[in-house]
């Protein structure tokens, strides 16, 4: 049997993937016709498969280009994601990995790609989340200014039409930021996570607000310091490399929370939303913007893959456990809402952007680092599509001792 033939059983003899191997073997299906091809180009891709039976093996084989994808990655990965580890018997599994062991033996000391992170210390301490964070964020302002393109905005947008451009969702994404929290000139933001600091910049020349952002990422720092500087907003705005749990100041009339609650963990938000409580001012407003997952039957802790080359130490929790640890907090709940389609359109729009600036990426960040981006947008984009995941906006207000919040009867958002 060749070594295309080994998958088929694995794979499923209808499921519409061809797989040609470099012994020359090729397996079609046997139903439809195939979307995708995948291409086992040398031993050590069976070897990093055999070590690891899941999606960690086939990051590890895609990314050190030991297999490649010939086709739309997105159109693969979603005929793949009817393939689960539990819809494969027992028996085969035994047979394949039986098959394998001497490919596993031979390759006993194989090493995995660099681009694979793991982690030190003691989990979501302040040294430990600064190593994640910069093993994500510090790769090159130049590669992420390729990849998000102008707006530089790397979370989920909003998008008001189906024809909007990446840009035009991206500033609808802060504008609706900015309504939920009422922004007015002279209010205070602290925007924490503020990545290359587009929400505080948006919040100071749209609306007249003095923003705070506080980043763990250098690079982004250093790269939203500029930014402020050329468009002329440093009397507005401040970009501080610096822990959250290290702001001292407090009184702001609001705080955004775009991206970040995916890096805190589920032992850590009790603490994160009561600080976050501690820094408004009676009638203050915290958007929190995170991912999520649908329900509590999905894992918290991140995939496999996610969790060494993408996201080090990412948890995602259900948006009911998000907003009763904000209510536990003191914060009153005023609305939410689910953004998941929005976010896997935003992926797309990353994923085209990569394709259309490859060798420059190539060049600023590795090889190995623009296939672990080519390979996890899409993956994530799949999973939105599927309710995998999903991305959701929760509003919260601290009250005053009356309990007023300050709110209008229909708030326009």
């Amino acid at each position: 049997m060749g070594v295309a033939e080994l998958f088929r059983p694995v794979l499923g003899e209808d499921a519409p993937i061809t797989v040609r191997a470099y012994d020359g073997s090729v397996s079609t299906p046997t139903g439809a016709g195939s979307v995708a091809e995948i291409e086992i180009r040398t031993e050590t891709a069976l070897a990093y498969l055999a070590g690891s039976p899941n999606t960690l093996g086939l990051a590890r084989a895609y990314v050190s280009g030991h297999l490649d994808v010939d086709g739309d990655l997105y159109t693969a990965l979603t005929a793949m994601s009817e393939l689960t580890i539990s819809d494969v018997s027992p028996a085969t599994l035994a047979t394949t990995a039986l098959k394998l062991a001497p490919v596993r033996m031979r390759h006993r000391n194989l090493a995995p790609p660099p681009q694979e992170h793991r982690q030190h210390g003691w989990m979501h301490s302040k040294a430990r989340d600064a190593e994640a964070i910069a093993h994500h964020y510090d790769v090159s302002n130049r590669f992420y200014e390729l990849v998000l393109g102008p707006s530089m905005a790397y979370t989920c947008a909003a998008y008001p039409s189906e024809t909007a451009t990446l840009e035009e969702a991206q500033f609808a994404k802060h504008a609706l930021v900015a309504d939920k929290l009422a922004l007015k000139p002279g209010m205070r933001l602290l925007d924490v996570g503020c990545g290359w600091g587009q929400m505080s910049m948006h919040a100071a020349e749209h609306h007249g607000v003095q923003a705070l952002g506080v980043t763990l990422s250098r690079d982004q720092a250093l790269w939203a310091q500029k930014e402020v500087a050329r468009r002329g907003l440093s009397d507005l705005v401040e970009i501080r490399h610096c822990d959250y749990r290290d702001v001292p100041e407090g009184e702001f009339d609001a705080v955004s929370s775009i991206g970040l609650t995916e890096h805190i963990g589920r032992a850590q938000l009790k603490s994160y939303f009561s600080f976050l409580y501690s820094k408004l001012r009676t009638g203050g407003r915290l958007l929190n913007h995170c991912i999520t997952r649908p329900d509590a039957r999905h894992r918290s802790h991140a995939d496999p893959f996610i969790d060494r080359y993408v996201f080090p130490d990412g948890e995602l929790l259900p948006a009911g456990f998000l907003i009763s640890r904000m209510n536990g907090a003191g914060f009153e709940i005023r609305h939410e809402e689910n953004l998941r389609e929005h976010y896997s359109k935003t992926l797309k729009a990353w994923t085209a952007n990569l394709e259309a600036n490859w060798d420059e990426c190539v060049a600023e960040a590795g090889q190995g680092r623009a296939r672990v981006w080519n390979l996890y947008m899409p993956a994530c984009a799949v999973g939105f599509d599927l309710n995998n995941i999903q991305l959701h906006q929760v509003l919260g207000v601290k009250l005053d001792d009356r309990g007023r919040s300050g709110f209008p009867l229909r708030p326009a958002y």
